[in-house]
């Protein structure tokens, strides 16, 4: 019997099939959340994908920013136990795991041996250190988000950026771009800044290597060389790292179909 694991986030939506054997069968990444056609279209792809039908599947948890309104899973679970769950299952060697979300940020210390999560905080108030932050700055700098780590990478020298808040940080990138600031220099600053919020964050936890970054922030190697810095440590990148909360969600849905 197939188990389904759906992570329905503000920015995306993720859908993880798992067989009996606990392998993928199919697996999907929508890049809309939340309120959107998203959430079907990644059940679409990944039944699709994996060839069978939503009556195969014993099992369905759903997790993420938008799980309180989905209808048709059997249970909810919080997107910190989920993430925590797919991360030991790929990399059970994590210790910190750093969760970058279209809309917050979260920092969670596990316990590798037991399987479950010791501690966590996260930022769900400002989108500073957030997928959306650097979805503003990428419209301010005239690029696609997929392509800022190889802009960053050009960069002679780190312009900073001082703004906490989103908004002055975006008058902030404008008026160094005003002043001739090389798009590089600036996107590195913007790529610091994003490093410093983060890091800020998961120093109130405690940082215990190793530290597994998730999120598709994680796909920028601008941002993880920044953050690296930052805590002084090597980051590593969570196996498809965008699809780990719904992996975690699969995987206790496995759980719950083994204890029926």
């Amino acid at each position: 019997m197939y188990t389904l694991g759906i992570d329905i986030g503000s920015a995306s939506s993720k859908a993880v099939i798992l067989r009996d054997d606990g392998e993928v069968a199919g697996q999907a990444v929508i890049p809309v959340g939340t309120g959107t056609t998203g959430p079907e279209r990644a059940l679409r792809e990944a039944f699709a994908q994996a060839g069978i039908a939503p009556e195969d599947v014993g099992r369905t948890i759903v997790t993420g920013y938008g799980r309180v309104t989905w209808q048709g899973a059997d249970r909810q679970v919080s997107e910190i136990t989920c993430h925590a769950r797919g991360v030991l299952h790929r990399m059970p060697e994590a210790r910190t795991i750093i969760d970058i979300g279209g809309q917050d940020v979260k920092a969670i210390e596990v316990d590798p041996d037991r399987g479950f999560v010791r501690n966590f905080v996260m930022n769900d108030k400002c989108a500073a250190g957030t997928g959306r932050f650097l979805e503003v700055m990428a419209r301010v700098l005239g690029l696609e988000v997929e392509g800022l780590a190889e802009v960053s990478e050009t960069s002679a020298r780190t312009v900073s950026i001082s703004s906490i808040c989103t908004v002055f940080a975006e008058s902030e990138v404008i008026s160094h771009l005003s002043r001739g600031e090389a798009v590089p220099d600036v996107l590195a600053g913007i790529h610091q800044s994003v490093a410093k919020r983060v890091a800020g964050l998961v120093s109130r936890l405690g940082v215990r290597p190793p530290v597994v970054l998730t999120g598709g922030v994680a796909k920028n190697r601008g941002v993880v060389r920044a953050l690296e810095k930052e805590l002084k440590t090597e980051i590593r990148i969570a196996h498809s790292c965008q699809l780990t909360g719904a992996l975690g969600a699969a995987l206790l849905a496995r759980e719950d179909l083994s204890k029926i």
